[in-house]
């Protein structure tokens, strides 16, 4: 099926430019609408400008008193959401270091896309990791016509998350929910700004049409995701998904963009993003769980057939000293298994290395010369 990317900017932590647009796995990330050239004075990267974060910000899911009742005034469950969440979603627009037609120096309006603030207090917002990527400033526009230039808190690549700070002056923040809860069938709201400030705040209706989807692009990979049909568009990237009592359930990331599909969009589930979420707030990046190997992203099932070898993930380079080099694992090898379950890929091996932490200790089976071993290897921390 066909996916698009929204941001055609974006570089991964490989950097090199990569189309967002597939034949056969095309899957993409919902974000930005290019914008014209925009000519503002140079200012300092937003990486050498993080404010010291405080630790004590605990984020926490659900209430015995969500924000709204499904018995409204209004009898209109959709228009409540919007009056409680809408105020707490912001326009994010990414300005980027490039060189002007005249020769100079300035900043152009890479793309925008959404977030939504999950703490009054701090200032934080949360938002796609595709959405702020190579960002030299960050402008935040607020429901209520304010503009706040924003500062990194925290960015991981590989689950596609990202926190920013603004000053924390008259914000509304939202609830988070808990996703483990959802069912397929239930009613969602969707609201970003599809197009960007244009339409601001748009709000879509749809359900939950299925969960535990895996997406097979860099950064949804980590994750079982949340399929809506509530319509979600280029610039909705990074704005929350959020069930019927105003809490948020999903951070909207990633659409169908194949001719004769609609209404298939993909939300990270917000229970699964937590642990993500806050350690961007207290340590800058996210600890992910590795085996220390490098994977050559180009070897295919196709390309494997034709060798008889397994599907899998090839391994072009070890840290000798490393869990898995320890181990006996070696380049040339083809990763096939973790824990007995499958991988045909490298984003397999991330969907299911995620489900650990760095130190737990698991069997990875690995082809070589036509048979499969099983070793145990402990994981160790790595992070960007």
């Amino acid at each position: 099926m066909g996916y698009y990317d929204q941001n055609d900017y974006q570089n991964y932590p490989d950097k090199r430019q990569r189309p967002r647009f597939f034949s056969t796995i095309a899957l993409a990330l919902i974000s930005a609408i290019i914008g014209g050239l925009i000519s503002v004075a140079l200012v300092p990267s937003l990486y050498g400008n993080q404010a010291p974060v405080p630790k004590e910000v605990i984020l926490g899911q659900g209430s015995s008193t969500p924000p709204v009742s499904i018995t409204n005034p209004t009898g209109f469950p959709v228009v409540e959401v919007a009056k409680t969440v809408g105020p707490a979603v912001v326009g994010i627009a990414n300005f980027q270091s490039r060189g002007s037609i005249f020769g100079g120096t300035g900043l152009t309006e890479a793309g925008t896309g959404s977030g939504f603030i999950i703490d009054a207090d701090y200032g934080y917002i949360v938002t796609n990791y595709h959405v702020i990527a190579d960002a030299s400033r960050l402008m935040v526009s607020l429901a209520d016509g304010r503009n706040a230039e924003a500062t990194l808190v925290g960015q991981d690549p590989r689950t596609d998350l990202a926190v920013i700070k603004i000053a924390p002056e008259k914000l509304t923040a939202t609830q988070l929910g808990n996703s483990d809860q959802l069912q397929v069938g239930e009613p969602v709201v969707a609201i970003g700004n599809p197009g960007g400030e244009e339409f601001a705040r748009s709000v879509t209706q749809g359900v939950v049409s299925a969960k535990n989807r895996i997406l097979l692009i860099e950064g949804e990979s980590s994750f079982n995701l949340i399929q809506t049909d509530a319509a979600i568009n280029p610039g909705n990237s990074g704005g929350p998904l959020v069930n019927y009592n105003g809490q948020v359930v999903g951070i909207n990331s990633a659409k169908n963009a194949e001719i004769g599909f609609e209404g298939m969009g993909f939300a990270i589930p917000i229970t699964d993003a937590i642990p993500v979420i806050q350690q961007l707030i207290e340590k800058g990046y996210f600890s992910h769980p590795g085996l220390l190997v490098s994977i050559d992203t180009r070897y295919s099932p196709e390309w494997a057939a034709q060798k008889g070898w397994p599907a899998g993930a090839y391994v072009s380079d070890i840290d000798a000293r490393g869990p898995a080099g320890q181990a006996g694992i070696q380049p040339g090898d083809i990763l096939v298994k973790i824990n007995g379950i499958t991988v045909k890929s490298s984003l397999e091996l991330t969907h299911e290395l995620f489900k650990f932490k760095p130190g737990d200790t698991v069997t990875v089976t690995y082809f070589r010369n036509s048979k499969n071993t099983d070793v145990q290897v402990k994981l160790v921390e790595i992070n960007p």
